[in-house]
């Protein structure tokens, strides 16, 4: 198997379905799709059963989240590669076999991104460098939203996007993981509910010596928070500060935890004022 497809979803069952139609178009490989649907109200499930019978679907009862739903799959997966890929995703008909056969040409890549483009076709800035405090403060205290050049750095304004280059981190939407990467990385953290947890694993990668790459070579089209869409702000904005500060317990000094948790309480002041 080169490939295992890894597909979280949660109420965009029009955009899965395009997904998967798009999925089931490539070829010049082997590869496995899982779904695993974490209690969508829509007809996710129903669709899945009736129009994708190779689809190996895992149908939860609650809302497990991100990185506990992608485990759930991972642990079955057989591929070479393991490959998360969110719902609101389109990829085009060679994106997976360039993507593999790129892998297989560069053994020094344990985990790797691809071209993203938005429907109009225009690049999606995806790298990012690892969060630090500085940034992760502007973000959280909303001074960020009146100097957005301060987060230059952070966000790699001046990545060149056509050319490979190993990188900090990439999106979770389309995140290849090699199976000896995932053999000695394990399955993804799940104290993150949802955002970090790709990041947290670009910095698992970095302090095991392996090596997270972007290349161009193939591309997918990212329609982007499809599912967000449907959950209100505030509980968006929790989501994010918690996985945040999760990100920084773990990873960061105590004393960088309470300034973040400082900083965030003064966002929602600012916020509050300003609404």
């Amino acid at each position: 198997m080169d490939i295992s497809i890894v597909i979280v979803s949660w109420n965009v069952a029009d955009r899965l379905e395009n997904n998967l139609t798009a999925l089931f178009e490539s070829r010049g490989l082997t590869y496995e799709v899982f779904v695993v649907d974490n209690a969508s109200g829509d007809r996710t499930v129903e669709m899945i059963k009736n129009n994708f019978p190779n689809v190996e679907l895992i149908v939860n009862k609650e809302n497990l989240g991100f990185a506990k739903a992608c485990n759930q799959a991972i642990v079955k997966s057989k591929g070479r590669y393991i490959l998360l890929l969110n719902p609101d995703m389109l990829v085009k008909p060679d994106t997976l076999v360039r993507t593999v056969d790129w892998l297989d040409k560069n053994n020094q890549a344990a985990i790797a991104g691809i071209k993203l483009i938005n429907e109009n076709d225009e690049i999606i800035p995806q790298v990012r460098r690892f969060p630090k405090l500085f940034d992760q403060f502007l973000v959280a205290s909303k001074i960020a939203h009146a100097f957005p050049f301060l987060l230059n750095h952070y966000l790699y304004k001046n990545f060149d996007y056509e050319k490979d280059a190993q990188v900090d981190s990439i999106r979770g939407s389309f995140f290849v993981i090699r199976r000896s990467a995932y053999e000695k990385l394990g399955l993804l953290d799940t104290r993150y509910f949802i955002w970090f947890e790709e990041v947290d694993y670009c910095r698992l990668a970095k302090a095991s010596n392996l090596e997270v790459w972007y290349t161009p070579i193939a591309i997918s089209v990212d329609y982007i928070g499809q599912s967000f869409k449907k959950v209100s702000l505030s509980k968006a904005q929790n989501y994010f500060k918690d996985s945040m500060l999760a990100y920084f317990k773990k990873w960061q000094p105590a004393w960088q935890l309470l300034i973040l948790k400082l900083a965030w309480w003064f966002g929602g002041i600012i916020v509050k004022f300003f609404s």
